[in-house]
């Protein structure tokens, strides 16, 4: 997956709202040492994290201050509006 250029690849699922904006899935390459934080500013999604949105790597509710490792799977769930 990753590459000894210093890369990472995660796998990018996206929920609600950001699957319309982003696409559904996607593989993403990044730097090592990133975090999700990183990822969610590379996105160009920052504005989501005071409105809610959730970040799950490998399954699991996590911080923004998570450290992603190559082959991780980063689920971004944005708060569930209705009516």
């Amino acid at each position: 997956m990753g590459d000894s250029a210093g890369m990472i690849s995660i796998n990018l699922l996206c929920f609600g709202q950001l699957a319309e904006v982003l696409g559904r899935t996607q593989e993403i390459n990044l730097a090592m040492e990133v975090t999700c934080r990183d990822l969610v500013n590379k996105l160009g999604i920052g504005e989501w994290t005071d409105g809610g949105l959730k970040i799950a790597v490998n399954g699991e509710v996590c911080s923004l201050d998570t450290a992603l490792s190559d082959g991780d799977e980063v689920a971004l769930l944005p708060p569930v509006s209705g009516g």
